[in-house]
């Protein structure tokens, strides 16, 4: 495992996330092999779902939040307009502790479902590395590379041909491929990152680059295509590639498989937002976010599509499966909401959030008070700096009035006095 782990995705955050995935996606093609089903596609949809279904407890509490949030969304909306332009610090004041108010009137938290976002979103990213270097986390389909790249690493120049095979087929790895680093682990695993992203057309390059490894190199292609086959592609493959070189040789099978690929992709897409969007029906269409996530959900199946094209169709078989999951996953759920009394749920968190506080020693009304004292406070300290500046003002007006005072009047007497005072004062 060690050895792998020097071409897996070496990101602050989700390398690691990725690297825990990764060992349990090698358990799961592990088990896959000991049943006869040796086969990375059949892998990543079987793991994918296992991942999904681990994660349903965060995406019902999602749901949850944000079905509350549609019932309170109203009375939020009405403290925004109530304090709209007003920007001193204690409307601000006002402002929040009648937001929190309302949290606390449904039970609920203003950080909502950040948690459970803050947990799903790296799990789904790190799923997404793995997936998209197979070898680098799966030691079963890593060992199939094993006997090429030793004959190539004994080939000499083999550093400047695998470089301009890179090259040649656009391959991108993560991190980049190092033909020439002084370890030579590093640089099988290189080898191996760059083999397992070859379509069919890198591999017959690659005969033509190693002519003496010709019988390992059509062996191993054998047993990596057997391993990569979905529906007669090699997942490794984009579908682009598939569509263009299988059309002109009449192979239309093939074509439409790859074909189904993005379109699948799409359709599924765009059923997953369908129900997303009927679960939350009730948010309110002219909120400016509002609109920004139904501009996100028009653009997102659309860049799924296209980028199906041109992603490895074991990617493109990723998206799919979490898209179907997601669609089985929002039916029940939607179906599960509409039976709940949302006023229930309301009281019993209202109920938890009570024993939460006295729990911690918190009264029950002690927030609350304690934000409106803040405000006071503020107001308070406002008030005294307003009166401070008008007396400020009227103590410049005075001088400014004493200044110009006509001789002889009384003003210009009193002058005279307070100057004879302070002259006095000053001896």
């Amino acid at each position: 495992m060690s050895e792998m782990l020097l071409t897996a995705y070496d990101g602050a955050i989700l390398g690691p996330i990725a690297k825990v995935l990764g060992f349990f996606m090698d358990g799961t093609y592990k088990v896959m092999q000991m049943i006869g089903l040796d086969n990375v596609a059949l892998s990543i949809i079987i793991f994918t779902i296992i991942v999904y279904m681990l994660m349903f407890p965060l995406t019902y509490k999602q749901q949850k939040f944000s079905k509350l949030t549609q019932k309170m969304n109203p009375e939020i909306q009405e403290i925004n307009k109530k304090y709209q332009g007003k920007k001193d610090q204690a409307s601000m004041m006002a402002m929040q502790e009648e937001t929190q108010a309302v949290y606390q009137k449904y039970g609920v938290s203003m950080m909502g479902s950040c948690g459970q976002m803050l947990i799903s979103m790296p799990l789904l990213f790190g799923l997404y590395r793995v997936f998209l270097n197979v070898p680098a986390y799966v030691t079963g389909v890593k060992d199939n590379f094993t006997a090429l790249v030793n004959g190539i690493m004994a080939t000499g120049g083999f550093e400047t041909k695998m470089q301009s095979l890179v090259e040649e087929f656009k391959i991108f790895t993560q991190p980049m491929a190092n033909f020439t680093a002084p370890d030579d682990g590093a640089v099988a695993n290189s080898i191996v990152d760059v083999l397992y992203k070859l379509n069919s057309a890198g591999w017959d390059s690659l005969q033509g680059m190693f002519p003496k490894l010709s019988d390992t190199i059509s062996s191993t292609y054998e047993t990596v295509s057997h391993v990569n086959n979905f529906m007669g592609l090699n997942i490794s493959d984009t579908p682009w590639h598939v569509i263009t070189t299988n059309f002109a040789d009449g192979a239309y099978l093939l074509v439409i498989a790859a074909l189904m690929i993005p379109v699948v992709s799409y359709l599924t897409q765009v059923g997953s937002i369908k129900l997303m969007s009927a679960a939350n029906s009730a948010a309110t269409q002219n909120d400016a976010m509002a609109q920004q996530m139904n501009m996100m959900n028009k653009i997102m199946p659309l860049f799924s599509l296209f980028m199906c094209f041109s992603v490895p169709v074991g990617l493109g078989i990723y998206w799919i499966i979490s898209a179907v999951v997601r669609i089985v996953q929002q039916f029940f759920l939607n179906k599960h909401f509409e039976k709940m009394d949302l006023d229930d749920i309301i009281k019993k968190n209202q109920e938890k959030a009570k024993k939460k506080r006295e729990k911690m020693g918190i009264a029950e009304n002690q927030i609350s008070n304690a934000a409106r004292m803040n405000t006071k406070r503020m107001v308070d300290v406002n008030k005294n700096h307003l009166l401070s500046e008008e007396q400020e003002a009227e103590l410049e007006r005075m001088n400014e009035v004493r200044t110009k005072a006509k001789a002889g009047s009384i003003t210009a007497k009193a002058n005279m006095v307070r100057d004879f005072n302070e002259r006095n004062n000053r001896k």
